[in-house]
């Protein structure tokens, strides 16, 4: 028949293992904003993670029970809804980033971390998250002074100047 309706990664786990997982390690990256997985486990574990921060920016109480049934702790309840749901209350989806690190000894699997956007410590900064202000970074950049330290090989500027000040 073909790969019709099957979009999900069974993890070589039964259904309720895989849940189970997937929403520990949803609460988990809750907390700490970036986890090391394998990169199957990251890129569903996505899934999931995105739907949260949707819940979280929400914000009824409908959608705080519906993130209460997925999330574990009492704490990433209230991170969820105040400070990550304020981060990306502009932000349209893409709230992750799985970026693949190395391969794990012992059994070769490919690892990734995955991280919310937008903080502190990331990986990579975001790509084209504000245009405003690169084009203000670029036009400060291009009236910048040269400094002493900035030698390009010619000088012979520099040396007029200081005989003029003589």
């Amino acid at each position: 028949m073909g790969k019709h309706l099957q979009n999900l990664r069974k993890l070589g786990r039964d259904s309720a293992h895989r849940w189970a997982m997937l929403r520990t390690m949803a609460d988990q990256l809750i907390q700490h904003e970036r986890i090391e997985t394998t990169v199957p486990k990251a890129k569903e574990l996505r899934r999931v993670a995105d739907r949260m921060i949707t819940l979280g920016k929400e914000g009824t109480l409908a959608a705080r029970r519906r993130a209460r049934a997925i999330l574990r702790t009492d704490a990433s309840i209230i991170k969820l809804f105040g400070p990550l749901a304020e981060r990306y209350k502009e932000r349209e989806g893409g709230y992750t980033r799985v970026k693949q690190t190395r391969t794990r000894v012992g059994d070769a699997a490919k690892m990734a971390y995955i991280e919310y956007v937008d903080r502190v410590g990331e990986l990579r900064p975001s790509k084209g998250r504000n245009k405003v202000d690169d084009v203000v970074s670029f036009s400060s950049a291009a009236e910048r002074q040269p400094r002493d330290d900035d030698d390009d090989g010619g000088g012979e500027e520099e040396e007029e100047e200081e005989e003029k000040k003589q």
